[in-house]
């Protein structure tokens, strides 16, 4: 069938463009996912989406999309803890794994997943391998007290390539957005989502209304879906799609965090992660009060 007629819509500029229905959306972006459209029919819907933005019916129907052909990963006795991972260290050290393993260690099963979209820093995926948690080669179940790392492409080829894009036009396109809200359990699902740009929070919510998603959503650490752990930031919580707000935003940042190290490299990461989980380095209160938060809204999903 072809993409060209959505992207006459889509492609008028931030002004001229129309929003996609629900439906409209899920067709475009399975088409995409499926490898059906042409490389530069996918440039142009990149580029037309970047100018426009997403309305929160076109992500319900990028997601539908997705779900309908992600590999999905069996239900188990309790909900599965996701926790996109695709930015990496930038100033401070990627602590998403040990958000992973305290929330293993509250007997949750916790999926990570992520692909390298930068070149040049140290990711989640990395900091797991070395604690011993290598990428899964198959979709399994994920047992209550494990954590598991996906690469995306495991998920799906197609999305893998979508995310791609961005070495090559150099901007992100709708398939960021989709690897951060998506659900990949066959079962009840907690998303942990955060954004770094206000005007997301907006959308990311309104998305998770949508699809009546449990999610957690906050402003994160530099792209990651941990908290900054000098930050008291908002924290909203999602069950079914119902909002609440579970940690209300306090002015200030700490100039110094206990225990945590300046670098950011591999090692001293590992190294600090073991640190906190062995009760020999403090675990910031930020993280801390998150871990909370997930796992109220794990009993509820």
């Amino acid at each position: 069938m072809g993409i060209s007629h959505y992207i006459k819509e889509i492609g008028r500029g931030a002004r001229g463009a129309r929003p996609l229905a629900r439906e409209q959306a899920a067709d475009l972006f399975g088409q995409v996912l499926d490898g059906s459209v042409t490389d530069l029919e996918i440039g142009a819907f990149c580029l037309a989406m970047r100018i426009k933005g997403e309305t929160p019916e076109e992500m319900a129907g990028f997601l539908d999309a997705t779900h309908a052909r992600l590999a999905r990963f069996p239900a188990g006795t309790k909900p599965l803890i996701v926790l996109p991972s695709y930015n990496g260290a930038r100033k401070l050290p990627v602590l998403t794994p040990l958000l992973a393993l305290l929330l293993a260690r509250e007997g949750l099963p916790v999926l990570v997943h992520g692909a390298a979209t930068e070149s040049t820093r140290v990711l989640a995926s990395s900091v797991l391998a070395a604690m011993g948690i290598d990428a899964l080669n198959a979709v399994r179940p994920i047992a209550p007290g494990e954590v598991a790392f996906a690469p995306t492409e495991l998920l799906h080829a197609g999305l893998k390539r979508l995310l791609d894009v961005r070495r090559v036009v150099g901007l992100r396109n709708p398939g960021h957005s989709v690897v951060k809200l998506m659900q990949p359990a066959d079962g009840p699902n907690v998303v942990v989502a955060s954004y770094t740009h206000p005007e997301y929070a907006t959308s990311m919510a309104e998305t998770f209304e949508l699809m009546q998603t449990t999610a957690l959503l906050s402003r994160g650490l530099e792209g990651e879906v941990v908290s900054d752990p000098r930050r008291t930031a908002q924290i909203d919580g999602f069950v079914r799609g119902t909002r609440s707000t579970l940690q209300a935003q306090q002015p200030g940042t700490l100039s110094e965090v206990p225990g945590l190290p300046a670098g950011i490299d591999l090692d001293t990461t590992v190294a600090y992660t073991r640190r906190v989980l062995a009760g020999e380095a403090p675990l910031p209160d930020a993280i801390a009060r998150q871990v909370d938060h997930i796992r109220t809204l794990a009993t509820h999903a």
